[in-house]
């Protein structure tokens, strides 16, 4: 008997070092992924910057485009107003010479002076009249050349614009999922705070109650062992519900969502272990419950014997192990 108390004694402290390495276990588990979370919130940090600055770059790239179409117009305006001016001097400079040799044919030709004056007063006023045409013409081609590079700087301007809209919102929406991981990981740092000062509190009256047990151990052997057994099955429940609510609040969070297609092989494959363990010990319990109900059978079937067999006087009408036999 204290063989066998002895015995079951060093399983439960075999139960306890297994559920302190497991919690060991879990922690690191839980500072790898924090630190995975860090790694990532820092690439996406690096990623973003990068852009910021690309978009910047196209942006003066842009606007450099723009000054160089100012620039080219300028100059374009230029180059026609010296256009104007020169064909406006070749233009005096072939009248001057017409004038020239109309003077020598009026002195020469003195008979067909009025008719000489009359035509060139007729091709005075053709040429004159062709050259507001041609300036009006010239004109009207100007106008329009800036009508449309006044419309076509309207149209980047507003592309450009649009694109700067976008670009604010795109940076609003990371600021946003931003907050809201940083929000996340605030509350799972609280929580796991509850957790522990829970589990501190909680080993503090295990320690306590065992302290207790030891006192008592000679008179309450076998009630210390129920107890013992029950606390265990007790603790290995809290662990199962203390790993659901850490899997629960893990799907809550943004970073754990954005690694989990990432991870999902491996998750899957350690919950398919996960399970094979858990099975394995929910059938090592139930032999073990099974033992113990039998030999808590056994230990009653015992006592009523013996009643029986103290029970005087003996009477031959009923059967003193008749309960046992039931």
């Amino acid at each position: 008997m204290k063989y066998e108390g002895q015995s079951c004694e060093h399983e439960s402290y075999e139960l306890k070092w297994a559920g302190e390495r497991d919690a060991e276990d879990y922690k690191k588990e839980l500072a790898q992924e924090e630190r995975d979370d860090l790694a990532f919130r820092n690439a996406e940090g690096r990623r973003i910057r990068d852009e910021e600055v690309e978009f910047k770059h196209r942006a003066q790239c842009s606007e450099h485009e723009s000054y160089e179409l100012k620039w080219a117009g300028e100059r374009d305006a230029e180059d026609y107003k010296r256009q104007l001016a020169q064909e406006e001097r070749d233009d005096l400079a072939f009248r001057n010479e017409e004038a020239r040799n109309h003077d020598a044919v009026m002195k020469e030709l003195v008979s067909l002076a009025k008719e000489q004056e009359h035509e060139s007063y007729m091709l005075k006023w053709a040429g004159e009249n062709d050259a507001k045409e041609y300036l009006a013409e010239e004109e009207e081609l100007r106008r329009q050349s800036l009508a449309f590079r006044n419309s076509e700087g309207r149209r980047i301007r507003e592309l450009d614009e649009e694109e700067r809209m976008k670009d604010i919102m795109r940076g609003a929406e990371n600021e946003e999922l931003n907050a809201a991981c940083q929000r996340d990981v605030q509350q799972y740092k609280e929580a796991c705070a509850a957790r522990d000062r829970a589990s501190l509190v909680l080993r503090g009256k295990e320690d306590f109650r065992k302290r207790l047990e030891s006192e008592n151990e000679r008179q309450l052997q076998s009630q210390e062992e129920h107890e013992s057994h029950l606390l265990d099955t007790h603790a290995w429940q809290d662990v199962n519900d203390y790993v659901k609510e850490c899997k629960g609040r893990k799907r809550l969070s943004l970073a754990f969502r954005a690694k989990e297609k990432r991870r999902h092989a491996d998750y899957a494959k350690k919950q398919h272990q996960k399970k094979i363990q858990r099975q394995q010990m929910d059938t090592f319990y139930r032999s073990e419950d099974a033992r113990y109900v039998e030999m808590a059978q056994l230990k009653e079937k015992a006592r009523i014997a013996l009643e029986a067999l103290e029970q005087p006087p003996c009477s031959f009408n009923a059967n003193p192990f008749d309960k046992l036999m039931r």
